[in-house]
């Protein structure tokens, strides 16, 4: 019955959409079933077989300590996922509940703002390539860093939301049957702002996962015996000449994915917002 209801939902989603949560689900199965149904070790090292090219006995070949390129793209999907869903979670919570504060008084707005100003005039991949120095390579210290830049962008959306909702005549009503400010932001006003959130958090994710890949490409990412998308990818381009596969298959898969993540923002914002809907 579920599997019926999870049918019929799919096909009412627009194609490009539905395209791209299939494919992320198979990724996200991939990812996480993959390497235990093959037994693939993504750390075991066999200096015998370094930069063999791809082939039946490894797919995607091997690199420069003869590990499985298959394997630790599968082990890195993992690392990359949870980054990417993490950080977007944490930006979003923290930049929602600034920017319902902002929006809930004058005093409030007038610090928060200018201080979710100064934020976002520094380049945000400038912050977390500063924060993760500072801070020391970590897959905690990394979503940190990725999130801090994208706070301030949540926290103004969120903001500028309240201070429409607020005048909306529901409130009014609410207000004047004796409702407190925090009974009004968190029952009336949080729940009609989630949608544009939700949409925002989908970017947040993309992004996430790219500058995971950035952060690992100037040696302040995950450290290296945690696999990831963008740990391979920095590690392939010493030997982008002679093995370019070290770095070309990685880099595809974040392509993909981040192209995913985006269609299927664009099909949310399509689906909660009809003044941007497309024909399909």
């Amino acid at each position: 019955m579920n599997f019926l209801f999870l049918r019929s939902y799919m096909t009412r989603l627009p194609t490009q959409m539905r395209v791209a949560v299939i494919f992320m689900l198979f990724v996200v199965l991939v990812s996480y079933l993959g390497p235990w149904i093959a037994s693939i070790n993504p750390l075991s090292i066999s200096p015998e077989l370094r930069l063999n090219p791809p082939s039946t006995a490894h797919f995607l070949g091997t690199d420069m300590f003869g590990r499985d390129i298959f394997g630790r793209v599968l082990y890195g999907g993992q690392v990359s996922l949870a980054i990417g869903l993490a950080t977007a979670a944490l930006a979003a919570t923290a930049g929602t509940v600034l920017g319902l504060v902002a929006g809930a008084g004058q005093a409030s707005d007038k610090i928060l703002m200018r201080i979710m100003d100064g934020m976002m005039a520094i380049p945000g991949i400038l912050l977390a390539i500063a924060l993760a120095t500072i801070f020391g390579r970590g897959i905690w210290t990394v979503i940190l860093a990725l999130a801090i830049p994208e706070v301030p962008g949540v926290a103004r959306l969120v903001r500028s939301l309240t201070l429409t909702i607020r005048e909306q005549v529901f409130i009014e009503a609410a207000r004047s049957y004796g409702a407190s400010p925090l009974r009004l932001l968190v029952k009336y006003i949080l729940p009609n702002a989630l949608a544009p959130i939700a949409v925002q958090a989908t970017y947040i994710c993309g992004l996430a996962i790219l500058y995971e890949a950035y952060l690992g490409f100037v040696g302040v990412g995950v450290p290296p015996e945690y696999p990831s998308w963008g740990n391979i990818v920095a590690e392939g381009r010493s030997f982008a000449l002679i093995a370019p596969y070290l770095s070309l298959y990685p880099s595809l898969v974040i392509g993909a994915f981040v192209l995913a993540v985006n269609l299927i923002g664009d099909g949310l914002r399509d689906m909660l917002d009809p003044r941007f809907a497309l024909p399909d």
